[in-house]
């Protein structure tokens, strides 16, 4: 037995509250309060501007602290309005969801993927901020850094609070994701994503540092959740290639970052980079009207009537049946636990790897970039563009990853990872003499900046497809996690001045794991192109599907 509706019959209002459940007027309040409370820090930082926005040795006022109050407040409101109702798992035992797979590419996916592109953008704008705020913070607060061997406290202790933040974001978020829906992890992502731009007027290095890592929490969630809402609502024959091409918008970040510094902070200083987050943050909350919950995370938990109404938005319809292709997943635990176990610990440690490598690679290379290139004689504006144009090169080079990831997610995954380690062994050969020629920089950055983020892309893409849908969420924030735990290796090796951030110490510090985990992709790896997750997923419990 099937059921169809137009989309047309389908009340807007279900898609307009937070969760589709319950509580959007305490979300909505939520929303309002943590908006105004970073308004509230505005004041102090626009009286900063006859210093340059210099507000180091400043004191909190008081509406600065009802702001931080009016912040705190409305998260845990919004957030206690995103929690959903407790669901009866057994309803999804008579229903399938193979129409999902067999529907046409409709105006609700086309949404969807601006909107969750969108996403994309602004949360990886967060982490990569924090290479280009670096020298300004080292310079307002007199820390050490690369050119300021004679400051005090390493500046590293702010990069190393964020991507700690993020590695603890991405497992939260993706047990979050798993818990109380997709959407709603999202969503409250996003409430912190305004309530962490006051990192731009914090008035102390101490509190920047806290700010960063809240920050980083809200950062790390919301990649991996959007992944595996993708992977769940796109048609298996588009899946692969768009969730690629959408993780491309990782180097768009790049680019619109390095474009932001570039342009506001020698007027605003480095403290607007992170007060643009509150604009950005709530554009997105109030885009996610236009992303419906995933139709499989409804199913898996029993939710059937809204799993229809989101399904007939994507034309497509809720089939029963004696049994549910999700009931093979009845046998599973639901914890990340999980994922350490057969038949997924293969493919879990594979994935740990890669991500420890690239997360090297980024937080140790990439994120030292524009420091390094201002030691080595360019100054902020022109290191500043060095790296936009690089990006910008490498931007359209996206569209051909994802054309290979839908040939092949196994080998585009496996080659990637294989073109990076030997960028990164060149520049671990050429050293600082590679900043002598501006055209041969511009050409060698293009590997490490656009490949990098075209490996995270493939990475979240790729985790998102192998693990069943009642851990899919966890498993894709393992895997964003590990990309980021890398980070919080080299940076806290920087912050006890074990390992200083020269251009060729960096590269080499990522090349030689993305080597390994190069080599260990090619072992463990297997092929998902065009193939419907309850087929990986039966493959993976039963007999293993061959590489191909």
């Amino acid at each position: 037995m099937s059921g169809t509706r137009t989309s047309g019959e389908i009340p807007d209002r279900e898609f307009d509250r937070p969760d589709g459940r319950r509580r959007p007027l305490a979300f909505w309040t939520g929303v309002v309060l943590v908006t105004v409370g970073v308004i509230l820090h505005l004041p102090m930082y626009i009286e900063s501007a006859e210093m340059h926005y210099h507000m180091a040795g400043m004191k909190m006022d008081a509406a600065m602290l009802w702001g931080m109050g009016l912040i705190v407040f409305g998260s845990a409101l919004a957030g206690w309005g995103l929690v959903p109702r407790r669901a009866d798992r057994e309803g999804a035992a008579r229903l399938k969801v193979r129409a999902i797979d067999d529907a046409r590419i409709s105006k609700t996916h086309v949404g969807l993927l601006l909107v969750l592109a969108v996403a994309v953008t602004i949360d990886v704008m967060k982490p990569t901020t924090l290479a280009f705020v670096a020298p300004g913070v080292a310079e307002e607060y007199h820390l050490r850094a690369p050119g300021r061997p004679d400051g005090g406290v390493p500046v590293a202790w702010l990069p190393l609070s964020g991507i700690t933040g993020t590695v603890l974001g991405s497992l939260i978020w993706g047990w979050l994701g798993d818990r109380m829906g997709r959407r709603a992890a999202m969503l409250l992502a996003g409430i912190l994503f305004i309530g962490t731009s006051i990192c731009g007027a914090m008035p102390s290095f101490g509190w920047n540092v806290v700010m960063c890592f809240i920050m980083g929490l809200s950062a790390g969630g919301m990649l991996p959740v959007a992944f595996t809402l993708l992977s769940e609502t796109i048609p298996a024959r588009h899946r692969g290639w768009l969730m690629v091409f959408i993780g491309g918008d990782i180097a768009g970040a790049y680019v619109l970052t390095s474009w932001a510094s570039e342009t506001l902070t020698p007027t605003y200083s480095w403290r607007i980079l992170w007060l643009i987050g509150l604009p950005t943050g709530v554009l997105f909350v109030f885009l996610a009207r236009w992303v419906p919950e995933s139709p499989r995370y409804l199913l898996s938990v029993g939710k059937e009537d809204e799993a229809r109404r989101v399904l007939t938005r994507y034309q497509a319809e809720i089939v029963r049946i004696e049994r549910s292709e999700l009931a093979a997943e009845e046998s599973l635990g639901d914890r990340y636990s999980q994922l350490l176990r057969p038949p997924f610990l293969g493919l879990t440690a594979v994935l740990t790897l890669l991500g420890i490598g690239i997360g090297l690679m980024v937080y140790g290379f990439q994120m030292w970039l524009p420091s390094n290139l201002r030691q080595l004689g360019y100054d902020g504006v022109s290191a500043d563009r060095v790296l936009r144009d690089s990006a910008l090169i490498g931007f359209p080079l996206n569209l051909a990853v994802a054309y290979l990831y839908h040939r092949s997610s196994r080998w585009t995954l496996i080659g990637l990872s294989g073109l990076v380690t030997a960028s990164l062994a060149v520049f671990t050969i050429l050293g600082d003499s590679v900043a002598d020629n501006r055209a041969v920089l511009n050409a060698l950055l293009v590997i490490p900046i656009w490949g990098s983020s075209s490996v995270i892309a493939v990475l979240s893409a790729y985790a998102a497809e192998v693990y069943p849908t009642r851990i899919r969420s966890r498993g894709s924030g393992l895997a964003a996690g590990m990309t980021k735990a890398g980070g919080v290796l080299v940076l806290a090796l920087v912050v006890a001045a074990v390992a200083a951030p020269s251009l060729r110490a960096t590269a080499a510090i990522g090349a030689v794991p993305m080597a390994a985990a190069t080599a260990a992709a090619i072992v463990v790896a297997v092929e998902t192109r065009r193939r419907r997750l309850e087929d990986i997923t039966r493959d993976e419990l039963g007999a293993r599907a061959p590489a191909r």
